[in-house]
This record gives C-alpha cells, sequence and structure tokens, in this order.
C-alpha cells in the first residue's frame, strides 16, 4: 500500500494581485471534447463515498465540494498553482472597482437542454444572493446585473469587490439550469453543465446518486462514464466497501488506518482541507455571548493548541484563520494560545452563569468534547455537546438555531470571511450585530480595492475580529483523508482547489485495465 502526504501548501493568492486578475483572463480556454483523453473514451462507473448526501442541491446551499463538482461546473476556476484564477464556463473578464464584465462560453448546454447565457448567470448569482443561504453574505455587494447580449453581462457592485472572480472559483456559486431553478427541482435533482448529470432512473433515494455522461459535453473527455455517489456514515462499512471493490473511493478517519495501510489493494492520500473556529452566534444584546470577555474566556479555555496534541488529523492551531502566507494573515494577532488565562478573563465578565448547546457531527464530536471539557472548567459554565446527523448538522450548526458552533469556514479571501460571518448583514451572524469598530474597519478595507493599502487594512479587520472582540477563535487547520481501491481506479490525487474537503480530481481519474 501507498500512501501520499501532501504538504499543507499555501494554495492561496500572496497578495492583492493574485487575487485578482483585471482585463482579460490570464489561460488559455479548456480544451474542447476530441483533443485529448483515452483513444478509447471514457468508460466505466466510478463508485464514491462521502458518507451522506446534501439536504438541498439548491445553489448557494451548504453543499459539501465532493458532491457539488459531480454535476456542477463554475463561472472561473483556479489554476495548478492554486492561486491563479482560469477560466472555465467564463473565457475574459474586464473589471473595474464598480464592476465586472464577464464574456461567456458559447458552447455550452445544461443537462436539461436549457441554454448557458449571460441570462442564466444572472439568475443564479441573484438567487444565490437573494436566497439567506450559507454563501449569500459574501454576494451582498452585488447591487444590480445587466444582461448586454447572449455571452456578455456586467455585474455591478455597490462596494468594491476585490476577490470576486477568486470567490467565483469555490463552491459559493455553482451555476445550475435556471429552470430548475424556477421550478424548485433543482432541491432535489441538481441540473448543471458539468460532463456529468443526474440519472434519477438509476438513483436509489437514501442509498445511492447516480450521475451520467452527457452526449454534449463542451470540455474535455473524462476517464469515467458515470459516477455514483453513495452514503454510507459507518467508516467501518465504508473501508469494508472500499476493500472489497463495492465502491472505488472513500473518505476516512483515523481509526480506519491500520486496516487500510495493511490492504494490498487501498491506497491513501492526505492533504489540508478543512479550517474550522468556533463562532459564537448569540451575541447580540442580551444574547448569551453578548459579553466581550466572557468570550475570551471560553476562547482560552477551549484550547485548540492543546487540542493539537491529541489529534493527528490537525495539522496546526493556529491563531487566526488566514495562515502564514496568505492575504489576510496578520502576525501581530495574539489570539488565545494559553488556557491558563481564561478564569482571569471570565472574572473579569463578572463570572456569569452560562448554558449553552453545542452542535456535533460525528467528524468533529471529539473536538468540541474537548472543548467544552475546558469551558466547563469555568464555574457556572454549562456548555453541553449536541450530536446530530450530518445533513442536519451541516444545514444547522451555523443557521442560528445554537449559540455558538464549531464548522468548516472555507473562505479564502479575508472579504469574504468577513462577509460570510462578521458583517451585520452576513447569513451567518444571526444576531445581525457588528461593532461600529469593525464596521468602519471593513469599509476602509473595501474601499482599499486592490491597493497595496489594501493589505494591512484587511490585517486590522482580522485583529478586531480575533485580539478586540473574540468572535471567532479555536482555530484548527484538518486534513482529509482519501482512501481508494488501486484495482479498479487511478490517477488520484490532491484536488487543486484551495481548503475544500470530500472531494478528488474527479476528471482526471481513470478505470484500471
Amino acid at each position: 500500500m501507498r500512501r501520499k502526504a501532501a504538504l499543507l501548501r499555501v494554495a492561496i493568492p500572496l497578495t492583492i494581485a493574485g487575487l485578482l486578475l483585471s482585463g482579460c483572463a490570464g489561460g488559455a480556454d479548456p480544451e474542447p471534447a476530441g483533443n485529448s483523453g483515452a483513444p478509447s473514451g471514457p468508460s466505466g462507473t466510478l463508485k464514491v463515498n462521502w458518507g451522506g448526501f446534501p439536504q438541498s442541491w439548491a445553489p448557494g446551499q451548504s453543499i459539501e465540494p465532493g458532491y457539488l463538482r459531480v454535476p456542477y461546473e463554475t463561472l472561473t476556476t483556479l489554476g495548478a498553482d492554486g492561486f491563479t484564477v482560469e477560466p472555465w464556463l467564463a473565457t475574459e473578464w474586464e473589471q473595474t472597482p464598480t464592476d465586472l464584465t464577464l464574456t461567456l462560453r458559447d458552447d455550452v448546454t445544461f443537462h436539461d437542454g436549457t441554454p448557458f447565457n449571460a441570462e442564466a448567470v444572472k439568475i443564479n448569482i441573484e438567487y444565490v444572493r437573494d436566497n439567506g443561504g450559507q454563501f449569500s453574505g459574501a454576494l451582498s455587494g452585488v447591487d444590480s446585473i445587466d444582461v448586454i447580449d447572449e455571452t456578455h453581462l456586467k455585474i455591478n457592485f455597490s462596494r468594491p469587490a476585490p476577490t470576486f472572480l477568486t470567490m467565483l472559483t469555490q463552491r459559493n456559486v455553482p451555476i445550475a439550469s435556471p429552470a430548475a431553478i424556477a421550478d424548485a427541482s433543482v432541491v432535489t435533482a441538481p441540473v448543471g453543465t458539468s460532463p456529468w448529470a443526474y440519472d434519477e432512473s438509476a438513483s436509489v433515494q437514501g442509498t445511492k446518486m447516480a450521475f451520467a455522461l452527457t452526449d454534449d459535453y463542451w470540455g474535455e473527455e473524462p476517464g469515467f462514464a458515470g459516477v455514483e455517489l453513495f452514503g454510507i456514515a459507518d467508516d467501518t462499512a465504508a473501508t469494508a466497501a472500499l476493500l472489497s471493490g463495492e465502491i472505488d473511493i472513500t473518505d476516512t478517519e483515523d481509526d480506519q488506518l491500520p486496516t487500510l495501510e495493511s490492504a494490498e489493494n487501498a491506497e491513501l492520500i492526505t492533504y489540508p482541507a478543512i479550517r474550522n473556529n468556533i463562532v459564537f452566534f448569540d451575541r447580540g444584546p442580551g444574547g448569551v455571548f453578548e459579553d466581550v470577555d466572557l468570550r475570551k474566556a471560553l476562547c482560552y479555555a477551549a484550547d485548540a493548541t492543546g487540542y493539537k496534541e491529541i489529534d493527528s488529523a490537525v495539522l496546526d492551531a493556529p491563531q487566526q484563520h488566514f495562515i502564514d502566507g496568505e492575504f489576510g494573515n496578520n502576525p501581530d494577532i495574539v489570539g488565545y494560545p494559553d488556557s491558563s488565562e481564561a478564569a482571569a478573563a471570565f472574572k473579569a465578565a463578572g463570572s456569569p452563569a452560562v448554558s449553552a448547546t453545542f452542535p456535533a457531527a460525528p467528524f468533529n464530536k471529539q473536538q468540541l468534547e474537548y472543548f467544552v471539557d475546558g469551558m466547563n472548567q469555568l464555574a457556572g459554565v454549562e456548555v453541553t455537546v449536541q450530536e446530530l446527523a450530518v445533513p442536519q448538522f451541516l444545514s444547522d450548526w451555523n443557521s442560528g438555531k445554537y449559540p455558538l458552533g464549531v464548522g468548516n469556514n472555507p473562505q479564502i479571501a479575508p472579504y469574504d470571511w468577513y462577509a460570510t460571518w462578521f458583517a451585520e448583514r452576513a447569513f451567518s451572524n444571526p444576531s445581525g450585530t457588528e461593532s461600529a469598530q469593525l464596521k468602519a474597519a471593513a469599509q476602509a478595507a473595501v474601499a482599499a480595492g486592490t491597493t497595496e493599502e489594501a493589505q494591512g487594512l484587511w490585517a486590522e479587520v482580522m485583529r478586531i475580529i480575533i485580539d478586540e472582540e473574540a468572535l471567532a477563535c479555536g482555530f484548527t487547520v484538518q486534513s482529509e483523508i482519501i482512501a481508494w481501491n488501486a484495482d479498479t481506479v487511478s490517477g488520484v490525487e490532491q484536488p487543486t482547489e484551495a481548503w475544500e474537503q470530500n472531494l478528488v480530481n474527479y476528471r482526471d481519474l481513470k478505470p484500471v485495465g
């Protein structure tokens, strides 16, 4: 058995110039079908298990990348270096501080036959912006969209959006059929533009979702003719299915490694894919976590640094969201590395009685229980962990149903992280609370656009969020472990998409033999 461990790669822009390519897009268009690929063409069905299914396939909902990138495509993509924005459904662009003009491919059709055009893109962006989903906040600066013609549209911003093109490479705005959006069928039946279209007749509800190769895909042919997604939640059962050949790929956990590493037909790759942290949602007036000193006390008590020592899946426990080398990183942030400081901060808060529920999923329950053990050492604090099924956790943990939570923060640009979690109108800020200090700092950073001073201004926003107001803490960088059956599939590598879990390079994979 061979195991590949990817480095903690900073596949993120180091400067504003890397975040935004103004004017025409760099790089060539993706090759059309027929120009490459195996001579025999796509064959076989790739069987993949990510442990469950999305509760909704609608654009802008919390769809993990391993699901989303089967039926859907994005307007732009990241290059092999992990940060250069390159063409995909959009072929060229020109951006100013107030607008972005996109040129679209003219040879794309949705799986249901609906034309892909400027109107379709407009509908998708407006749908994500207006539906109150996880990614609405990042699109709140979109003021209006003008359809120029079938292949051109202009997005008008109410404020500068220097990272908009980078955001479009992520799962914020997967492009779905406007017809499926209009009749709401997209919630249960995804309709995109990828090589594989959802096949309801070959699917089994709650067990398997089947996707079949389309006849008229615009791009390069993939290696597999079909993809089937499975929902085997039990890791031991998933390992058994992998080794027997019932499935080809699965995500897995540390406790399965002895079995997988001893198997002759199993291979593994580990790569940094998840960064999560505590967010205090109920922080408005009268909220459980209104008091900043209380938030600081719990941040100290959670002791993410200590947790790193007991969980081998944790690659790092930084004191901020953006790691060294990323745009948005602030080396002056202190954070909450010393758990012995918790008592003093709690005393400064008045030693209040605190009762709260922490939602957890099977994959992060251990981490939350560790955090809670530390928090509950403070007299009068009673935080409990409530385990939810994975689909329920993904839809509820940051919805406002719970006063605090820990979950994946996939944003790769500081504006997007701020706009998603901390801005007054952010979807994941159910309290609707934003301090005057934070708002003013963010407005200054946004106004700086792509200038050299933007880096320092965004670094200050990050300092206020973490050191001044303790809105987020307990940061960890965690690995994704992917296992595959080497007798059935080849070509598995770390995906180029930054900070995306449950994902493989689907299109590069080929059947063995």
